[in-house]
């Protein structure tokens, strides 16, 4: 089931009033988009942003008068709201993390639980999958995306094992794949972390296919530039690739920061919902 994390922070901080329009660039399901409308009513509008196809045509059932879903990334926010003439905009939300969706019933490889293909591509018009990565990539560059965007300590050893695999055999699945991480990694260390082994490969392979934090400064900008004076911005990251980006664009802003630590979801909210325990909440205001 999709439980939008963070609801009423982000509630608390776009401040949603009657008849004012959102953005909500990472729809996924919509559960943000929903709060929100019922807060922005009776005229108010959501424009929401949504780069995979399928989850977008769940999006284009509830769509409304008040409820405006495209098929879209953020990237291009600026194209969108002018195409749509969606003025003025009062708030921008960016809710980074992959969607329950991906997980639960994609069947795209999103998940070290299940074993699927090694897809991992939000929008299947883009021509990179992590099957090409692990199969077809340098060492050097497997390495980087391990380190740079997994933040994984035992990155070279995973890289190692990974090349040896494929010269045996191509690497289809992630049951594969989770093997060769549990392989490259000490069972000591294993134990001792609080997340699952495979989690941050698998973090950083899904980034480097959907050039996740490339283009994030850039929708963060166009967000700034299309929202009115007063608009508000939350966005909320969940590793510290995203949350870095977000600080440096935030520091070199004209825009006033309201979190001044980032909000991070309770110990109520992360028993009902574990996929929020790395969420971080950043929002700031244009004056």
């Amino acid at each position: 089931m999709h439980i939008p994390v963070l609801k009423e922070e982000v509630l608390h901080f776009l401040q949603p009033e009657e008849d004012e329009n959102f953005i909500d660039c990472t729809a996924g399901e919509g559960g943000h988009a929903e709060v929100i409308l019922k807060r922005n009513a009776p005229k108010g509008k959501v424009l929401a942003l949504e780069w995979d196809e399928e989850i977008y045509e769940i999006l284009k059932e509830k769509e409304s008068e008040r409820f405006l879903p495209v098929n879209e990334s953020y990237t291009l926010l600026e194209e969108v709201v002018r195409e749509k003439n969606f003025f003025p905009v009062s708030g921008v939300l960016f809710d980074l993390g992959f969607s329950s969706y991906h997980v639960d019933f994609s069947r795209r490889g999103f998940s070290f639980m299940r074993n699927e293909p090694l897809d991992m591509r939000y929008n299947k018009k883009n021509p990179l999958t992590a099957y090409e990565i692990l199969n077809a990539y340098k060492e050097k560059d497997i390495l980087f995306i391990l380190k740079k965007w997994g933040e994984e300590d035992y990155a070279k050893e995973i890289m190692q094992n990974i090349i040896k695999k494929r010269k045996e055999k191509a690497i289809e699945t992630t049951s594969e794949l989770v093997n060769i991480v549990k392989k490259s990694i000490p069972v000591k260390e294993r134990k001792s972390r609080k997340i699952n082994c495979a989690t941050k490969t698998f973090q950083a392979l899904r980034i480097a296919v959907n050039g996740e934090l490339l283009g994030l400064r850039a929708g963060l900008a166009q967000a700034e530039e299309v929202m009115e004076k007063g608009g508000r911005m939350v966005v909320i990251c969940f590793h510290g690739g995203e949350e870095r980006i977000v600080q440096d664009f935030l520091r070199s802003s004209s825009l006033t920061v309201l979190t001044k630590k980032p909000i991070i979801p309770t110990y109520e909210e992360v028993k009902k919902n574990i996929r929020s325990r790395s969420a971080k909440l950043y929002a700031a205001i244009k004056k």
